[in-house]
Parts: C-alpha cells; sequence; structure tokens
C-alpha cells in the first residue's frame, strides 16, 4: 500500500492553546497530507466535499474509493493480521500505548479538526481527542488481561478452561456526530485483542478519519516492535472512504470480516443487522436513543436543570445520548419549566471555535428541516413551544452554517404525542408530567429504543426501583447525573432498537474475540463424559 506523505510525530513542547494559531487550510494541510485528499474542492461524482457546517466553507475534497480498492484493502489487512495476531497481546498493548501518546502530541489540533469538520463546540472536540487517548490507555492495561476461566472437569486427570483468539480482520463503520472517538473504542481494543480492521468513516466527516488514520499509520510505520514478513505494520489500521452502495454494501456482505461494528440510526442498523445476520456474522450495533430523565418531587431542580441543559443541548443535540424527554413529577413540572426556559435563554449560540460559544451548528441542512418538521409537527398534535421553535430557525435565515434555537416544547398532560416517540437528532427537549414513579418508568420504557437514562431524586428507594429489574430498560441508567457524558471505563451500548452491542470498557473486548474450549487429558486412560461407556 501506498505509504501516506505528512505529518512528522517528533515530540514537541507543547504551548497553550491558541485558536488563532493555524488557518483552516493549515489543519487540512498538515494533518490530512493523504493520496485521496483533491486540490480542486468543486463537486463532483468522484468526489466528497467535506462542508464546515458553522460557515459552509468547502474544507478540503477526497476522492471516493472503488470496490477494487476496497477488495485490495482487505486483502492487506488480512495479509499483516496473519503475523499481529502471533505477536504476544502486551506487545500489542505497546503499539497502542504509543498510537495514544501520538494522539495526545496532536491533541489540540485534531481536535480543532474535529470542531471545524462536525461543528461540535473546540472543548468536545478536543474532550473527543482525549476519549481517544482514553481508551488507548484503558485498552493497554486490557492487553495484559485478556482472561480466560478454567473449569473443573468430571473426568480424571483432565483439565478444562477457555481461551479467546483474535476474531481477524473486521469492519468498523462509524456516525459523523463522534467522528473519532467511536472509531478509536473499536480500533484500540479490536489491535490490543489481535484484530486488523477497515474503517469506513461518514462521508460527512471524512478528514478526520484520514487525520486519524494517519497518526495511526505513521507511528505503525515507524515503531520496531512488530516488523511482519508479510504485508506492512501500518495495515493493522486501513481507512476505506467510500459512498454506501459501491463499499458498504460490500463491506457488511463480505464474510471475510467475521465482525461489523455499525454505529448510526435505527434504520442503518436494521439494514446492517439483517444483513450481516444473513451470512451468520457478528454486528456490534450502536444505534439512536431517545434517552429521557425522570424528575422526582424530592429532586434538587439546579441540580436537574444544569444537568438536563448539558444532555439536551451539548453536541447541538447531535449525541446519541442526547436528553430528549424529561418527566416531571406534578408537583415540580412547573418550577422545571421555569429553571429550563431561564437557562436556555442564556445559551450562547455561534461558531463553535469561539470560546464563548455553547452551541454550535447542526450538521447539514437536512437535520435543520427535520428539526423543523418535528416542531410543526408537535405543535399539530397539541404541544406548547416554551422556548425557541420555528422562530427559532428562522432567525438565523440567510446566515452562513446551519444553527439552531435549543427548543423546549411542552407535552399536555396524560399525552404521549406520535412525534415524541421518534428520535430527532437536534435539540429539542419535550417535557412531560407524570403522578408515580411508575407511570413515569413506563412512560420513559415506551420507546423503541433503550439507549440512556436518568432519574434525579433524594430518594434512596426511587433510585433503586429505577435501577432495579422493574426500572429503566436503558443500557444506561445514572442517578443524579444526565444522560451524555459516558465514561469509557463502562460498557457502552442500549437495548432494543438502539442495537445491543456493547463498546469501549467492561468487559466489551470479549466482542472483537472468539471463545474456544479446551479439554486436555494428561492420564493413560480415556473416559468419556456424563459416564457413558462405549465399547
Amino acid at each position: 500500500m501506498e505509504a501516506n506523505p505528512g505529518l512528522s510525530l517528533t515530540p514537541r513542547s507543547r504551548a497553550p492553546y491558541n485558536p488563532e494559531m493555524s488557518t483552516t487550510t493549515d489543519i487540512v494541510t498538515d494533518l490530512c497530507a493523504h493520496p485521496l485528499l483533491l486540490d480542486d474542492t468543486s463537486p463532483g461524482d468522484d468526489r466528497v466535499i467535506s462542508y464546515s457546517p458553522a460557515t459552509g466553507e468547502a474544507l478540503g475534497a477526497v476522492r471516493l474509493q472503488s470496490k477494487a480498492e476496497y477488495e485490495a484493502a482487505v486483502q492487506q489487512a488480512q495479509l499483516v493480521q496473519g503475523e499481529w495476531r502471533m505477536l504476544p497481546a502486551p506487545k500489542r498493548g505497546e503499539l497502542v500505548r504509543r498510537i495514544g501518546n501520538a494522539f495526545r502530541e496532536y491533541e489540540d489540533e485534531l481536535g480543532r479538526l474535529v470542531t471545524m469538520e462536525m461543528g461540535k463546540i473546540l472543548p468536545e472536540g478536543i474532550g473527543e481527542v482525549i476519549e481517544c487517548i482514553d481508551i488507548a490507555d484503558f485498552a493497554v492495561g486490557l492487553s495484559r488481561q485478556l482472561y480466560g476461566l478454567t473449569m473443573p472437569s468430571e473426568r480424571p486427570l483432565h483439565r478444562m478452561y477457555e481461551q479467546w483468539h483474535p476474531l481477524g480482520t473486521i469492519g468498523i463503520i462509524t456516525a459523523f456526530n463522534f467522528p473519532v472517538a467511536v472509531w478509536a473504542w473499536n480500533a484500540m481494543l479490536a489491535a490490543v485483542c489481535g484484530n486488523s480492521m477497515i474503517w469506513k468513516p461518514s462521508l460527512a466527516t471524512p478528514l478526520t478519519a484520514i487525520a486519524m488514520t494517519n497518526v495511526a499509520q505513521r507511528l505503525m510505520r515507524e515503531q520496531d516492535v512488530f516488523q511482519p514478513s508479510q504485508g506492512n505494520a501500518e495495515d493493522i489500521f486501513t481507512l476505506i472512504i467510500g459512498t454506501d452502495d459501491e463499499v458498504g454494501e460490500t463491506m457488511i456482505a463480505d464474510r471475510r470480516l467475521p465482525l461489523i461494528s455499525a454505529t448510526g440510526s435505527c434504520r442503518m442498523g436494521r439494514a446492517v443487522g439483517t444483513k450481516v445476520a444473513q451470512r451468520l456474522g457478528r454486528s456490534l450495533l450502536e444505534l439512536g436513543g431517545n434517552n429521557a430523565i425522570i424528575v422526582t418531587e424530592s429532586a434538587d431542580i439546579d441540580l436537574v436543570v444544569r444537568g438536563t441543559v448539558f444532555g439536551a443541548v451539548g453536541t447541538a443535540g447531535q449525541r446519541c445520548t442526547s436528553t430528549r424527554r424529561l418527566f416531571c413529577h406534578s408537583d415540580v413540572v412547573d418550577a422545571v419549566s421555569s429553571g429550563m426556559v431561564k437557562a436556555y435563554g442564556t445559551i450562547p449560540i455561534g461558531n463553535p471555535l469561539d470560546s464563548a460559544t455553547l452551541v454550535g451548528p447542526l450538521i447539514d441542512q437536512r437535520s435543520v428541516d427535520a428539526m423543523r418538521d418535528a416542531i410543526e409537527a408537535a405543535v399539530s398534535q397539541g404541544c406548547e413551544v416554551l422556548s425557541g421553535g420555528v422562530d427559532g430557525i428562522d432567525c438565523f435565515a440567510g446566515k452562513a452554517g446551519h444553527y439552531v434555537t435549543p427548543t423546549i416544547i411542552r407535552v399536555p398532560a396524560g399525552q404521549i404525542p406520535d412525534i415524541t416517540r421518534d428520535e430527532t437528532f437536534a435539540p429539542i427537549l419535550y417535557i412531560f408530567e407524570y403522578g408515580t414513579l411508575e407511570d413515569a418508568i413506563a412512560m420513559q420504557n415506551d420507546v423503541d429504543q433503550g439507549l440512556s437514562s436518568a432519574v434525579f431524586t433524594d430518594s434512596v428507594r426511587m433510585a433503586e426501583r429505577f435501577l432495579s429489574a422493574a426500572g429503566s430498560d436503558c443500557g444506561i441508567a445514572n442517578v443524579n447525573i444526565g444522560t451524555s457524558g459516558a465514561e469509557i471505563g463502562g460498557a457502552f451500548g442500549g437495548e432494543k432498537d438502539t442495537g445491543g452491542g456493547r463498546e469501549s470498557g467492561s468487559d466489551s473486548w470479549k466482542a472483537y474475540m472468539r471463545r474456544q474450549t479446551c479439554t486436555i487429558n494428561w492420564g493413560d486412560d480415556l473416559p468419556l463424559a456424563q459416564g457413558i461407556e462405549f465399547g
């Protein structure tokens, strides 16, 4: 495979970050040097243009790859994986440690690129890169803890145990909203587990994918720990940028990829899961979430407002864990609504590179239109707009970028409008009223998705009820914190239409390995299990 030109990974001293120190051109030139990057940013069928959601300017053009290039990439990844799997896991962990350190060296620049291309505010862009560093650190320790169990055998002079082996070459499909962190969750763990990988990023954020791959591949070229006799070490981390029709469909149907980890909408997940299941492959699906917070009568209202605001408007409501529904006890619903409206009135909206901004743009015009449609549907279904609304979209008409005003919608007591069952990937918060905790839990669970949930309460009994088997049916359940901001140490994912997959921490590493049960007879006889006598 052709070596990518570009950045040097020579350590350098770190200066305080200055958002004005580098222009857009500098960032793209320094981090995204790649044979796929084109000089001409005019639209064409052979390329994808990366546009800034904040300004609408073209950041760069990337050539779309073909099925033939995909085929070559898979062959190269498979070739090097044959030797990578035999490298001791702690040695693989050492290389992941070095990759994490390389991310540290470019933390600010990579974070700025995430902000420029995806539109989340700069602290969130840098925070996403830090998440990549954190999961690399986690994976380093994990490389010495790929444990298997030892079980007593019922047969004398026999030993039985299980062990875990790499799957092979896996596929990773990521979405625009976390353009680097979700790849790192998968890639760092998959690498220490002995796999190589093919990464297909969102076509809305190809530049960040190129930059992250550049950093990882350059490290793999320069290291001296793994020198394969066949293939190139850098092909452990392989990138493919292409359309769904040309590359995506080919990828999910490819029997050579035993696992497809896919992040995106529930609709996309159903298509991926069905296609992979048809070939009896494995899917790790991280899909949508219609996340809710329950506020009990004993909750700290100030804490509720602060926790909900971040969950609802962070990343402009484009997190899979964004808070979309707020269930408030009838004793506190008016106080919570008033506090939320007041807080929303103070939120600075603007260019995500501006340090004063808390809410940046949506990713594209289609997302703006979807938000408008959802607000209009809610009003038509009897809801009341308390803050934002269609006027909060129209106020940005004629201005550059895809900006909207975060919106609060009050739902009539006793009603569950159809629109509130859908996940609109935008900063819309629906406020409901309830009478008993059982009612609130039932309403929270009565949606197709099951990703993240939270309860705010000072009652231990209510908190434990919420966390019990009769409580939240989500993969994440929190007490007195919001639905967003999961740490890498825990397994991340959800139930129902969220897909059931788990990424990141805990024992999520098992998804990237195959289990093997082994029995060793170290005696002179050949007893059979279950006491069977044969012959």
